[in-house]
């Protein structure tokens, strides 16, 4: 039986957080139909000191949902096109986020989410859910206790500009799942 993850499960760190999240069922509410998919790619940013988190600049307007409390979610938008869609980890204030980048259409849906782009507008979030608890009835995650993972760490992909941390193995992948084998490396 699926249970619906609570704020105590996001409020490990960026890390552990990424490393749980694959394999997690992503349940949204859009208009009259439920969407789900099972979470196959992440990434972790861990606060003020990743030179790759926008948090490295310090607390602004924008970034300011990342101090807030874990298990909110974090939306921005890129390249004057893209939505990108990340969980708030950790304790209040050190600003950990997770990026959903990829996962499994369930329930006959048919849809392409290898790519965090492409699962935003799958789901519909946009800068609307910036802020948003997602621990509630309409947008939440549910454990799949049956399910395996098979974790694999690398580095995160677009971050090159981020010094030291361009290769720290902060993205995680559930290499078992058979979307895994369409996504970027």
């Amino acid at each position: 039986m699926s249970e619906r993850l609570g704020k105590t499960f996001f409020e490990q760190t960026g890390i552990r957080l990424s490393a749980r999240l694959p394999g997690t069922i992503l349940v949204k509410r859009v208009g009259r139909a439920v969407r789900r998919a099972r979470i196959v790619e992440v990434e972790a940013y861990l606060g003020p000191k990743d030179l790759a988190s926008h948090s490295s600049k310090g607390r602004t307007a924008r970034t300011e949902v990342m101090f807030g409390p874990a298990g909110h979610a974090y939306v921005y938008f890129i390249y004057g096109m893209h939505w990108m869609f990340n969980i708030v980890a950790g304790r209040t204030g050190r600003a950990h986020a997770v990026l959903i980048r990829a996962a499994e259409p369930l329930d006959g849906w048919d849809v392409d989410l290898t790519g965090p782009a492409k699962l935003a507008r799958a789901f519909d979030i946009t800068g609307s859910h910036n802020g948003l608890d997602l621990t509630g009835e309409a947008f939440h995650f549910v454990a799949d206790p049956g399910y395996r993972t098979r974790i694999v760490r690398s580095k995160r992909i677009g971050v090159d500009y981020a010094g030291e941390w361009k290769d720290k193995p902060l993205r995680f992948v559930d290499v078992r799942n058979p979307v895994a084998a369409r996504l970027r490396s």
